[in-house]
């Protein structure tokens, strides 16, 4: 839960996409060993569902099947916006709140996988975080996937070749030029005291997504939930699924998991969006520094993707020391 999305920003991401090159790991793609089966509810519909992943070739990247018969490939081609989550669409159906699921597949380096959901066109929110998938798919383990002539392939990772943005107002991402996977996010919410203006840096592998970044739940303004519910959204939010804030009490479902858990969720969501650069089992988040700031405010028209120095004059000087230090 948040306030708004960037896939509902895919058009940002479909920008930055279009500035990237790609260039070998020198790794063989790896797809589960083992069948993975979590229940839970949606989210917005509140409905009861069942996500069923299963090993994937290599080369077929990871996929849904919706419905038992319509196969949405994860891939940033068919996102669509959607309120407060991200959806994929092909041919009229569509699988809504992939996000968590995406980002454990991703930062666990589960290039491909089937994913099969049942009950219902929603993945399960399960406590809100990434945990669960994480621990579900450290279980089944991991091997190298193979073709149907049993060969294995190279994964690909995208690259970033020089540095871009996209920005409306003070809401942006610049991508930067990196040796390693890279992030840096700020979120400022100055009419909720409790979560205010927080950042969090990371370098980007497995070990460090588990530890500091999948158990980061979805956060929501506790004076926004009416809003939310009446429009049709979170249908099947609680404080099992959720942490909720409130603008004059603070956390209403305390203690918190990390002092800065919504920025960290922020990171888990960005994440599963930018894993949607996957293609045919290549890596989706590129070798580069992702700075993001206030991308819950970023809307879907006009994008920028050129990086003038002048810029760098708007930016809070928090981003300024960042660049400084690369």
């Amino acid at each position: 839960m948040r306030l708004s999305r960037i896939v509902g920003g895919c058009t940002a991401l479909q920008s930055l996409y279009h500035h990237i090159s790609w260039k070998p790991t020198g790794k063989q793609q790896q797809t589960l060993a083992a069948e993975v089966r979590l229940s839970g509810i949606g989210l917005h519909s509140g409905a009861a569902a069942t996500a069923r992943l299963f090993p994937a070739m290599a080369g077929e990247g990871r996929y849904f099947v919706a419905f038992g018969r319509s196969r949405i490939p994860a891939t940033i081609e068919y996102a669509v916006n959607s309120p407060l989550c991200t959806t994929l669409c092909r041919g009229g159906v569509r699988v809504r709140t992939v996000e968590h699921l995406l980002s454990a597949l991703e930062a666990c380096g589960v290039d491909n996988c089937r994913i099969e959901i049942e009950g219902g066109e929603e993945v399960p929110i399960l406590d809100g975080s990434a945990k669960h998938w994480v621990e579900a798919i450290g279980h089944a383990g991991m091997c190298e996937a193979t073709d149907f002539s049993g060969n294995t392939k190279e994964k690909m990772a995208p690259v970033i070749c020089d540095p871009k943005y996209v920005c409306r107002g003070d809401t942006f991402i610049i991508a930067l030029p990196s040796s390693k996977f890279h992030i840096t996010y700020g979120i400022n919410f100055p009419k909720v005291p409790a979560i205010g203006c927080q950042w969090f840096s990371c370098s980007v592998d497995a070990y460090t997504y588990s530890k500091q970044i999948a158990s980061s739940r979805s956060f929501c303004i506790y004076e926004e939930i009416e809003h939310m519910r009446n429009a049709g959204l979170i249908q099947g939010g609680s404080i099992e699924n959720a942490i909720v804030c409130s603008a004059l009490s603070g956390w209403l479902n305390g203690p918190l998991r990390f002092c800065n858990e919504p920025c960290r969720h922020k990171i888990l969501d960005l994440i599963g969006d930018f894993s949607l650069f996957a293609q045919n089992g290549h890596q989706g988040f590129p070798f580069s520094h992702l700075i993001a700031y206030k991308m819950y405010r970023l809307s879907v028209v006009n994008f920028s993707v050129t990086f003038p120095a002048a810029l760098l004059s708007d930016f809070p000087a928090i981003i300024i020391s960042f660049i400084i230090k690369l």
